[in-house]
């Protein structure tokens, strides 16, 4: 399949050509939500990153399985494998079952992406039902000699893996001077070295997730569940293992070293990591007072918030940087987003109405080949939405009547709108009013135009039952001298 989609491998360290090993069938997984807490910002971006290459691999033509796990056992409160589970520690504070309150927050999860039109994944895989191939993947690595018991919980021994591999090769980070600086902590703990990781940890007798494995009753360890569900949807190779750069170090690096251990060679071609996402330059964060949900986005329910924003302003918003830059949030960039995105949609929906004449009196442009040689180098986004902005000015000049526009080049203009827009960006064109679709705010004003009429003829019982129902989907309707205003 020829197309010259260049993407950013984190393992190499630079832009490689995207060639599938299995073409064109692409395997394809991403870390997904641990469940135990609303859907933040954080969540968003990720989705959206890799819902943009899902789309894209889709569009060049490729048969794309899509594995976007959910982690709902084995996360501890840190990353050396110390304190409860998360979601476990949150069961016993709310007095729920563990499962509970996972299933609770995936679907709080599910409902956010939904909302933010991330497509749903081919495969979407939970670590609890997947105990037994943990169980079988940590066997492996025993069998291969680079793990070990300790009191019924079982470790993988990075010593032993670097000296006969890389650990560290993705992070870059130098190891053998990680396990010097530890070597006096050897000991202390059933681990041998501080640098070793739990592949199976032994349940205390108040840990409530357990199950019964060849060394104790207890729960998988954080990492192997990426590396068990992976292969065991996606085969022992595969194209592209996708995250957020927090995830790069320990979580990836102990994915591959995992994969190496057990199976003798390494699973992914491609590591693909979008960056962070800032608020007013310090990361996002609970203990900072800066941590903000979708669900608090949607309903401007925060303090940092000037007003509620849309889901797809959100969307526009992330989409504007680069997957591989930091975002900076701030209520005033997403405002300008808002407006910005509004400008857009609102040209795509005259780009709709307008009308052909014989010939045309303005040049497109290669629009469509400008726009995928930008997603072509490594999904750049907002290069994409710049080239979308320079072709407002055609549409407006045609709406207007300052300019005549042919049926073909307004065919051309209209499917590459529909491509980049809705297929490729997943945009919606229909959405809230302050996204700006012209439909959708007539059939609001509709109703509360309606609504005037059973006012005037005092038909209260028609007037409050359409008040009462858009207020109960979010609207918010304000009556005024002239009429009415309404937001959402």
């Amino acid at each position: 399949m020829e197309h010259q989609l260049h993407i950013y491998n984190t393992l190499t360290r630079k832009k490689e050509r995207f060639i599938p090993i299995h073409e064109p069938n692409v395997g394809m997984y991403v870390c997904g939500p641990t469940v135990y807490g609303d859907p933040h910002l954080g969540h968003a971006r990720p989705a959206i990153t890799f819902d943009i290459l899902f789309r894209y691999l889709k569009y060049l033509g490729y048969k794309v399985r899509y594995v976007r796990n959910v982690t709902d056992v084995g996360h501890l409160e840190n990353d050396e494998d110390e304190g409860e589970d998360k979601i476990a520690k949150k069961a016993r504070l709310d007095q729920l079952e563990p499962m509970e309150v996972a299933q609770h927050y995936y679907n709080s999860y599910r409902k956010a992406m939904e909302m933010l039109n991330v497509l749903p994944p081919s495969i979407e895989p939970h670590a609890s039902g997947h105990i037994m191939e943990q169980i079988e993947f940590t066997q492996k690595i025993l069998d291969a000699g680079y793990a070990y018991e300790s009191n019924g919980s079982v470790y993988f021994d990075v010593e032993k893996y670097n000296s006969d591999h890389h650990y560290g090769k993705l992070s870059g980070r130098d190891i053998d001077e990680m396990m010097e600086t530890t070597r006096a902590l050897d000991g202390q703990s059933e681990k041998r070295r501080s640098t070793d990781f739990a592949l199976w940890k032994k349940a205390a007798p108040e840990h409530i997730m357990r199950w019964k494995s060849p060394w104790s009753e207890g729960f998988p360890g954080w990492h192997i569940e990426c590396s068990a569900m992976g292969t065991k949807y996606l085969g022992e190779e595969f194209d592209i293992h996708g995250g957020g750069m927090d995830l790069i170090f320990p979580h990836h690096e102990c994915e591959i070293a995992q994969s190496k251990a057990a199976l003798g060679k390494e699973s992914v071609k491609y590591w693909m990591h979008n960056n962070m996402i800032t608020i007013n330059g310090q990361k996002m964060g609970k203990s900072l007072g800066n941590f903000i949900t979708l669900g608090e986005f949607f309903t401007g329910g925060h303090a940092l918030l000037t007003k509620a924003f849309g889901p797809m302003t959100i969307r526009f918003f992330i989409l504007q940087a680069h997957y591989r830059s930091t975002v900076d949030f701030s209520s005033e960039a997403l405002e300008a987003s808002e407006k910005g995105l509004e400008r857009l949609m609102e040209a795509y929906a005259r780009l709709q109405n307008l009308k052909a004449s014989e010939k045309s009196s303005i040049e497109i442009g290669n629009l469509r080949e400008k726009c995928k040689e930008a997603m072509n180098d490594d999904l750049n986004t907002p290069i994409v939405i710049s080239h979308l902005f320079e072709s407002l000015r055609i549409i407006n000049l045609v709406y207007d009547g300052k300019e005549t526009i042919s049926q073909e080049d307004l065919d051309e203009l209209q499917s590459v709108f529909k491509l980049f827009i809705e297929d490729i960006l997943g945009l919606q064109p229909v959405g809230t009013a302050s996204e700006g679709i012209e439909a959708y705010r007539k059939a609001v004003d509709l109703l509360l135009n309606i609504r005037l009429e059973a006012k005037k003829n005092k038909d209260w019982a028609t007037s409050d039952k359409i008040r009462n129902e858009l207020t109960a989907l979010g609207f918010q309707v304000k009556d005024t001298k002239d009429g009415f205003e309404w937001s959402l």
